[in-house]
């Protein structure tokens, strides 16, 4: 196994994000003369390539150094201007014996979490209070390989949440989960799965017997690794409703997948597979045979291994190992956002694929762009995300 974030430690961790920033700088007076004459995908543009190059040579750091953009973490609530903090109890009480099992094996238990209140402009911060019966609301769940980023605004993926709120009158209001991320040797090993998982479903929680949310009016929204925590959130609700040990809240009644990771073993890096051939993507070589495991996968999988991305349904929903018995009936009407120059999107049309055959067609929306890098939502700058924010808008209804 090829050794992960080598250079996590001071000084080393400054010394290689020095390095790469100043190799990125020397290397862009090349880039600008190479995409004059060909460019990595024919409909990008030059500027987009430009953009791309720089973004995928710095997305490649975490398996270097770990987790390294000062974002807020679940500790504390951070003030700002764009969005209100709650706090957010952990539900011990919500917890079914498997579940259990998981928490006690990586030891993890809830804990008391912040949230960040994103609202339409012209809204309160904050929902008014009662909601409204017919009020929708999204609970979002951010990206950042398990590893990074944060609920909060000064974190690129806020840009989903405070684009969601906007495309419709009657769900105005997103909570973003600060859920705990994991890490790993050579870093502190904290925080492994089912911690996140603990985490969203108290935000979920929340929103419902709070807040006062019905359910069926909840869309429960992720990017990349906050694509497959929401997949495992809402399986959770799905598979254990009506539990006897447990009074759970129903399942939502919306599910919105950007990107999903919902992969984490290497079951579609095969030859020829996208996860070799979509090397423009902004996510770099270590998610194919040649670079696995990335450092994120390890740290989210902590205790349980390697081996638990090819046998866990919550871990890889759409994985191929034959031992992953991941279905889908009963789970909400839902929408899947994927770009075809993304490394993961094998992973993600196999997602789709199941999720239709366990669920009526009609219920499994789906949007591919065009030579699209993996999570482009998030990227403001990015062709196309119009077109995304329209579909999106269109499935809501």
């Amino acid at each position: 196994m090829a050794a992960v974030a080598p250079y996590a430690r001071q000084p080393w961790k400054t010394i290689y994000i020095t390095s790469e920033v100043l190799l990125v700088i020397t290397l862009l007076p090349v880039w600008a003369v190479t995409f004059l004459f060909t460019r990595p995908r024919p409909t990008w543009s030059w500027t987009q390539s430009m953009l791309v190059a720089v973004v995928r040579r710095l997305a490649d750091m975490p398996n270097a150094v770990g987790a390294f953009l000062p974002c807020p973490d679940y500790r504390a609530i951070e003030p700002t201007s764009n969005a209100e903090g709650a706090w957010i109890d952990g539900v011990p009480n919500l917890i079914t014996a498997e579940l259990r099992i998981f928490s006690a094996v990586a030891n993890v238990a809830p804990v008391r979490i912040p949230g960040y209140w994103y609202a339409k402009k012209g809204f309160p911060r904050e929902p008014a209070s009662p909601v409204e019966p017919n009020q929708r609301v999204f609970l979002f769940i951010h990206g950042g390989a398990f590893t990074q980023l944060s609920a909060h605004p000064k974190c690129m993926t806020s840009t989903l949440p405070q684009s969601l709120v906007e495309l419709s009158d009657n769900a105005t209001h997103a909570l973003s989960v600060e859920y705990r991320r994991s890490s790993i040797s050579p870093l502190p090993d904290q925080h492994p799965f089912p911690a996140a998982l603990l985490d969203a479903l108290a935000g979920y929680n929340y929103l419902v017997n709070t807040i006062g949310y019905d359910p069926r009016n909840v869309i429960v929204a992720g990017d990349s690794a906050g694509g497959n925590l929401a997949l495992a959130l809402t399986r959770y609700l799905v598979e254990n409703k009506g539990t006897a040990d447990v009074t759970l809240p129903s399942p939502p009644g919306y599910l919105l997948l950007v990107s999903p990771w919902a992969d984490l073993s290497n079951s579609h890096a095969t030859p020829g597979s996208a996860a070799f051939t979509n090397n423009a993507d902004v996510i770099g070589s270590f998610y194919t045979g040649r670079g696995y495991p990335p450092y994120s996968a390890l740290a989210y999988l902590g205790p349980f291994g390697l081996g638990m991305a090819f046998y866990n349904r919550y871990i890889s929903p759409a994985s191929m190992s034959p031992f992953v018995q991941a279905r889908f009936k009963g789970f909400p009407r839902t929408f899947i956002i994927a770009g075809g120059a993304e490394r993961l999107v094998d992973q993600i049309r196999t997602l789709r694929d199941k999720m239709a055959k366990d669920m009526e067609t009609s219920q499994v929306g789906y949007y591919e762009g065009t030579d699209a890098i993996h999570d482009y939502f998030i990227f403001t700058w990015y062709p196309g995300r119009f077109d995304v924010l329209k579909a999106i808008q269109e499935w809501l209804g």
